[in-house]
């Protein structure tokens, strides 16, 4: 099998990936694009005898630095969750990789990574509460995320099952993070009422699907955060809080400007 043949499979997760690290549809698709391109032309870089997904992120990290990509804003105590914290929660959380395996991704002693995995779920749990509106018409899978998200100490401000319902809750609640499903109970979109929301207040949305590669394909306007049904709760977990750092930096990197 050929080098390209190997990542194929492989893309729509370092989309999904690429995006949630740099906060950026754009940014994102864009450093998976160019890890390609670079792929294609030296492709020695690439070790057949390794896994080819520990391979492909191995080599994303290796020519995107993504802590370059944003400046990390100073908000007190989370301050200290550094880029490659973030790194390691997601590529351990989302993408479900082993601790050796995000050793070698991130080019870094397992150790430190064990370390910087603990600190910063405790960073989390200690400087992260908001409050959350879930777009869900399966009432198990509804309940499911309050759990995680109260678990979390967030605030669930409602639970929508419709899209017109969603942006009438939005509107009510004024929500730090919306939860959203794809398709609703009446047959609406997810992604329809996401889109009134947006245009009336800036908010992070992370969506929720059990078709995930069908919103990372890289060629129309697409989701930043995407996690798949079903979820553990870790990666609800994490997903949340790199949505809410971005946001909450580039928040803070705005009204620094305009200052």
């Amino acid at each position: 099998m050929g080098i390209s043949e190997a990542v194929a499979p492989e893309l729509p997760y370092l989309r999904r990936y690429a995006r949630a690290i740099t906060g950026s549809q754009a940014l994102g698709d864009s450093a998976v694009r160019e890890t390609l391109e670079a792929l294609l032309e030296d492709p020695t870089e690439f070790d057949l005898n390794s896994p080819a997904r520990v391979e492909l992120y191995r080599i994303f990290h290796r020519l995107w630095k993504p802590e370059t990509l944003f400046a990390l804003a100073p908000m007190g105590d989370i301050g200290d969750l550094t880029s490659r914290m973030r790194q390691s929660l997601l590529l351990a959380s989302v993408e479900g990789f082993s601790i050796n395996d995000m050793a070698k991704i991130l080019d870094a002693p397992v150790e430190e990574l064990n370390s910087e995995l603990d600190q910063a779920r405790s960073l989390i749990a200690d400087n992260l509460a908001s409050e959350v509106l879930v777009i869900e018409d399966e009432a198990i899978i509804a309940l499911h995320i309050q759990s995680i998200v109260k678990s979390l100490g967030h605030n669930v401000v409602g639970v929508a099952r419709t899209s017109s319902e969603a942006v009438q809750m939005a509107r009510d609640t004024s929500p730090e993070l919306v939860l959203a499903d794809i398709s609703l109970a009446d047959g609406s979109s997810g992604i329809d009422a996401v889109n009134e929301i947006l245009a009336e207040m800036d908010v992070p949305v992370i969506f929720v699907t059990a078709f995930p590669e069908r919103l990372l394909t890289g060629e129309r306007p697409e989701p930043t955060y995407l996690i798949t049904k079903p979820f553990e709760p870790v990666m609800l977990t994490a997903t949340i809080a790199q949505a809410l750092l971005v946001h909450r930096e580039q928040t803070h990197q705005r009204q620094a400007a305009a200052a």
